[in-house]
């Protein structure tokens, strides 16, 4: 079967497999004989402070965390329309691809990141408070950090709701983690209390926030280290300009950087982070351990003993007197001498000795395969692998160095494919064929393999949060050097050679036999007659569909439907439940899902498999006007709301902004941040003013103020400034202060009721300082706040209309929220 022979793993990116440097092998070996650990944690993707990460991983060579609450699903989108779940997933890669850069490892609890918050009851509500604690506990139980650093106060000084909420369930897992009265459920997994030393928080000064003070600590961490040839500023430089979606890309910074610790709880300390720490081997000095046979010269039996570190602390100081920069296939030798030593000694399972013991026997395991230069690869000949279907793998293997090699072994198909020749730096490949197994698990990420609650993701396991993602799936090559075996997984990729971009890997998935994609997942029911939707069944393999089932209808009346691999079907299907779930049968075999899929360059292509589900809205909303001109900005799905409300829309360019083709228009829109990212509008500035002077209507959803983001171009007739002021309160009260306004009144009358069941937030980067001559006929606050009327600003201009609005219809739309059509159709009508 395939699946006993592969494994789901994590981190995997879409580049040629990553080779190491002798210098970056010399660091890596230095790293052995530290055995201390730090665990940062914040509230997002972006949060971290990846210049200190940096450091702590490869200066002092701590096993270095970053625990990030949430996946950043919530925040805003630079490269694309991606909202939501699809957001997080983008932000999880760019998040990897930058801890690959700094060396830090990557933690996510299931908190699921729902938008900007301005206080942490909220979040903590939302999230649910006790579900998110016990995640945090369980990753300090399991990471077992000598230190914790928050990157955030408890105190509020990091303005964003969910930051504080960080800082505060950072302290109370330091206390709940070593408290056996505290989520006593762990424990029945194996996993046991742990007593951190100290919680630190890494102070800041962000703008006009400055948290510094000079009685705090000071570390100064812009060292350059020579065996990786950069400082810590430039790799933190790489690694945070890995946040693409975010627009973060900074220049590197070179030369002395200070950074500014206090103590929030735990041991105080004056020189050193990890003052009173024991980092060294002797950490372990009166641990006792059961040793396997007469390894530190006992009388050859099973016994037990106090753990001899000395013995290893003098292979790792040999390691590094006698390594050779030109020759590392010299370390294998002492390599595996220490892998064996390690293997041989038992102690208890709650110990950190154990825990020390895995950790380095994997850097280990590792640093043979470096040092002697040995590569494998176990690559699809497809991309997508299909459950049900047979499939082929190409196997590689080679020893570069010559080191000895006995045997090697690789597995799969349920039997041992043997690859008998060993010749030196020549590379031996075998190929198999077999049939994937139907029930195959699917390359879905473990967060959304169940369905998620209001503010979390509902994970199968506590198990999970050790790992950022498991999507991959490996192959072990079981490779016998020097009579000692090592297993190596390695993720089966799928290999192409672009022409522009050169050779390209990306993980390879497990696919089922067959979707079914409706056309859309969210309809407007039909005012004058019956509500249909389009759905495509889509063969990946030769199959034959027993039914197909709406619901309870069967579609299929009874018979079969044959298809052949890539055949797609399309069925038009009335739809008349508010939620049509559609499942395909193939004997007891159910389909349910398709797939969506999503590809940067600057990531490994995502996929994961959506329910075939419709839903299906009764709104009661009319239109005024047909035609729709639609500027495009970062990315959003407001232009297709539109044609699904009955619009006709055009996407408009740069070159299409002329007076002759806009006058064909009812309204032009503008898409979110279209005047951030198109420099361009400014050039068109005059031509769209006419437009509106002539009696058009010209929409501006909204665009950011920031450093990030400035506004790279004039926007309205008459002078306006946008802030950053926001309801995030998506169930905010909404005073309308001018009801006898035509934009409530035609062609849909408006009330408050319309404001009802909006989602994530009402409004963001609101106007003020505008002008007399704009009307500002809604006003609406955050609780604990004033009343703000800046989300819509409205002024007449010659014989149109000009609108700003930072209410989130880029939100509402996609998710049909009935009040948002209604109003929208309102703002677009003459």
């Amino acid at each position: 079967m395939l699946f006993s022979a592969f494994i789901y793993v994590g981190q995997i990116f879409a580049q040629t497999p990553k080779t190491f440097t002798s210098s970056e092998i010399f660091s890596q070996i230095q790293k052995l004989n530290v055995v201390g650990s730090v665990l940062y944690i914040a509230a997002h993707p972006d949060d971290e402070n990846t210049r200190l990460l940096a450091y702590l991983a490869n200066e002092k060579k701590y096993r270095t965390g970053y625990l990030s609450l949430t996946r950043g699903d919530g925040g805003q989108n630079l490269i694309g329309d991606e909202q939501g779940v699809d957001l997080g997933l983008i932000r999880t890669q760019e998040l990897l691809a930058a801890r690959n850069v700094d060396g830090a490892k990557q933690f996510f609890t299931s908190a699921y990141d729902f938008g900007y918050s301005k206080n942490p009851e909220e979040a903590l509500s939302i999230w649910g408070h006790d579900k998110i604690l016990s995640d945090v506990v369980f990753i300090i139980r399991t990471f077992k950090p000598d230190v914790i650093i928050c990157r955030f106060p408890t105190t509020g000084e990091g303005g964003h709701g969910h930051h504080t909420a960080s800082a505060i369930l950072a302290e109370e897992a330091f206390e709940a983690a070593a408290d056996s009265t505290k989520f006593p459920e762990h424990f029945l997994s194996g996993v046991y209390t742990w007593q951190t030393k100290r919680l630190l928080w890494n102070t800041f000064n962000f703008g006009s926030t400055n948290t510094q003070k000079e009685d705090q600590f000071k570390l100064d961490v812009g060292g350059y280290n020579t065996l990786l040839g950069k400082s810590y500023g430039e790799m933190a430089a790489l690694s945070r300009s890995q946040h693409k979606s975010q627009g973060f890309g900074v220049p590197a910074q070179r030369g002395k950087s200070i950074e500014y610790f206090k103590t929030i709880k735990g041991e105080p300390f004056k020189n050193d982070l990890f003052e009173g720490i024991n980092t060294t081997w002797s950490r372990f000095e009166n641990e006792k351990v059961h040793l396997v046979k007469d390894l530190f010269e006992l009388d050859g039996k099973d016994s037990e003993a106090s753990f001899n570190y000395a013995y290893f602390q003098q292979k790792i100081d040999s390691l590094i007197q006698n390594y050779n920069l030109e020759h590392p296939e010299n370390s294998t030798k002492l390599l595996i001498e220490l892998f064996n030593g390690l293997l041989k000694c038992y102690a208890n399972d709650n110990s950190l000795l154990t825990s020390y013991k895995f950790l380095k026997m994997n850097e280990i395991r590792n640093l043979i395969e470096s040092c002697s230069g040995l590569y494998m690869e176990a690559i699809a000949s497809q991309p997508k692998i299909v459950a049900g279907d047979t499939t082929k793998l190409t196997y590689s293997f080679i020893n570069r160095s010559g080191i000895p090699i006995e045997r090697i072994r690789t597995f799969t198909n349920g039997k041992d494919l043997f690859l008998d020749e060993k010749p030196t730096n020549q590379t031996i490949s075998l190929k198999d064929s077999f049939l994937v197994e139907n029930n195959q698990m699917l390359s879905q990420p473990y967060w959304l393999k169940n369905k998620m609650n209001k503010g979390s993701y509902a994970l199968s396991s506590l198990f999970e949060l050790q790992n950022p993602e498991d999507k991959g799936i490996i192959n072990t090559f079981d490779v016998n050097i020097s009579g000692s075996r090592f297993f190596y997984e390695k993720p089966i990729m799928y290999k192409y050679t672009d022409p522009i971009k050169g050779e390209i890997y990306q993980p390879a998935v497990v696919i089922p036999g067959l979707y079914i994609k409706p056309e859309k997942s969210i309809l407007i029911k039909s005012n004058n007659g019956k509500t249909f939707v389009n759905i495509t069944i889509i063969a990946n393999r030769n199959i034959v569909i027993d039914s197909l089932k709406a619901n309870n209808r069967n579609l299929l009346f009874g018979t079969k439907l044959s298809l052949v691999k890539d055949e797609k079907k399309v069925m038009k299907v009335e739809i008349s439940d508010s939620s049509t779930q559609f499942v395909a049968y193939e004997g007891s075999s159910a389909y349910e899902t398709y797939a969506r899929e999503i590809k940067y360059d600057h990531i490994p292509n995502i996929i994961y498999f959506k329910p075939a589900v419709v839903e299906c809205k009764s709104i009661d909303y009319k239109i005024a006007g047909k035609k729709i001109g639609y500027i495009e900005g970062a990315g959003d799905k407001v232009a297709e709301a539109l044609t699904h409300m009955g619009y006709t829309v055009t996407v408009l360019k740069k070159e299409d902004i002329v007076s002759n083709k806009l006058k064909n228009f009812d309204a032009i829109v503008t898409g979110v941040r279209a005047y951030n990212t198109n420099e361009w509008m400014n050039e068109v500035y005059d031509v769209l003013m006419n437009y509106v002077k002539e009696g058009g209507v010209m929409l501006v959803q909204y665009n950011t103020s920031n450093q990030i983001g400035p506004i790279k171009a004039k926007i309205a007739p008459f002078p306006i400034t946008v802030s950053r002021n926001r309801i995030t309160d998506e169930n905010a009260t909404v005073h309308i202060l001018n009801p006898e306004l035509k934009i409530f009144n035609y062609p849909n009358k408006i009330t408050t009721s319309d404001f009802e069941g909006w989602v994530q937030e009402r409004s963001i980067y609101h106007v003020t300082d505008a002008d007399s001559n704009y009307i500002k006929p809604l006003a609406m606050k955050d609780p604990g706040e004033k009343e703000n009327d800046g989300s819509l600003a409205i002024a007449n201009f010659g014989k149109g209309k000009f609108i700003y609005t930072g209410l989130a219809f880029f939100r509402q739309l996609p998710a049909g929220v009935t009040g948002a059509y209604r109003l929208f159709a309102n703002l677009l009508s003459k």
